[in-house]
């Protein structure tokens, strides 16, 4: 176990994600209040004893290189560590990451230095927690080359998702990319499938693979640039390769509604994700704020974060990040509001008022309804946003995007006194 690398892969543009990704990489997208996503795969893998971590990375990627290198470091006297491998320019190579695995294969001078046995490859923006040391054991006791995580999904989810055709043994035979709604896949359905799958007959790919080092270097001898596309695909033909299922819940953040789903669900009584499993927890940056307080307001299925301030609200199935000051009569339904960097000063506050601009937070009477609030964010009082049941466009606007009929406030938007949306 000790000569495994973990591979996380810090992503592309996120463009479906956008205008979450407008300034930041997908993977440092904040996450549950106080988290960023990338927090998800480094935690499953320092839970699972897998404690060198590289974060390959490229766009939008300052944000993202801040957080890893806040968070995540380790003690003088161990091998272990979580690092950053941005894209970078060398004699040999001038190209930026052409995809997953070419970003892969321009670092394997990198990883070779450690002399791995095996690397376990992560996605840098997904929700779920799993054992890798158990998906490990199992790879190594199996004999394969090539390990892939596969859970079960229905017809609908699989039109976006990778789906594996599955023999005996668990070998996988063969692997069928993104096919579509309307692309008959009959033949891929799980065979012997349990009759209370509630339709999850198919098994799709998690995006996350154990490979054993030689595999991959014999697999990635070539200019091929997509692991899902190609390198999966070819290994299924050239190598043995097995299928890990995995029941847990999991969750591909690809959307502006499924990240919207996804964190307020963590308010719910019996959330898919558990924030509070004293065995798997997340790890993420210190920060050391106060306690959040609560001036006689009322929250239902909610969270708020530490160093908040909520005076005489009324909040429902929302998310409050950190240092969110939240002014009287202010009333909230299925809203995330990510928080603020810092707080501001009393002087700070009066140059604002003077010149017309609101307090980072959400100003008294204001009323926001299915909505993403991103950092800084300053909204006026008496606003009123996603209130009534009108049909939006979507589309980016001033300070503000809609997406999946969810209105984002951009960060460091300001919304005047009195704005409806």
């Amino acid at each position: 176990m000790n000569n495994v690398l973990t591979i996380i892969l810090g992503g592309g543009k996120g463009t479906r994600l956008y205008p979450l990704t407008a300034e930041r990489a997908k993977p440092a997208c904040p996450f549950g209040g106080k988290y960023r996503l990338v927090d998800i795969p480094v935690s499953n893998s320092i839970n699972s004893g897998f404690r060198r971590i590289y974060v390959l990375t490229q766009f939008n990627s300052a944000s993202l290189h801040l957080h890893i290198g806040r968070t995540f470091y380790f003690d003088s006297f161990s091998h272990d560590f979580c690092e950053i491998l941005a894209a970078e320019q060398t004699f040999h190579n001038e190209k930026w990451y052409g995809g997953t695995a070419d970003a892969v294969r321009q670092n394997l001078s990198h990883f070779r230095i450690h002399k791995p046995t095996h690397y376990i490859i992560l996605s840098g923006d997904q929700l779920y927690c799993m054992d890798l040391k158990e998906f490990m054991e199992k790879h190594i006791k199996s004999k394969m080359q090539v390990s892939i995580a596969a859970t079960p999904v229905s017809r609908d989810a699989s039109s976006d998702l990778g789906i594996l055709r599955v023999g005996k043994k668990g070998k996988i035979e063969e692997f069928l990319e993104k096919p579509g709604p309307d692309r008959d896949i009959t033949e891929y359905r799980i065979a012997d499938g349990d009759e209370d799958s509630g339709g999850k007959d198919y098994l799709a790919s998690m995006g996350i693979y154990i490979f054993n080092a030689d595999t991959m270097e014999k697999l990635l001898d070539n200019d091929k640039t997509d692991f899902g596309k190609e390198i999966i695909p070819d290994a299924i033909d050239m190598v043995n390769v097995q299928a890990y299922i995995y029941k847990g819940y999991w969750e591909d953040i690809g959307t502006i509604k499924n990240f919207h789903e996804a964190n307020l669900d963590l308010g719910s009584l019996c959330p898919k994700f558990n924030l509070y499993d004293q065995d798997n927890p997340l790890y993420t940056h210190r920060r050391d704020l106060p306690p959040t307080k609560i001036n006689s307001s009322t929250l239902t299925n909610s969270i708020a974060s530490e160093g908040s301030i909520l005076n005489d609200a009324n909040i429902r199935n929302s998310l409050i990040g950190i240092r969110t000051i939240i002014e009287p009569k202010v009333e909230l339904d299925s809203v995330y509001i990510m928080g603020s960097d810092a707080y501001e000063t009393e002087e700070k506050k009066r140059k604002n008022r003077d010149s017309n601009i609101p307090d980072c937070g959400i100003g008294e009477g204001t009323r926001i309804r299915r909505a993403i609030i991103d950092f800084n964010a300053r909204i006026g009082k008496y606003c009123s946003i996603g209130t009534d049941d009108i049909q939006r466009e979507e589309g980016d606007y001033n300070g503000y995007s809609i997406r999946d009929g969810i209105i984002v406030i951009h960060k460091g938007a300001v919304i005047a006194d009195g704005m409806r949306i």
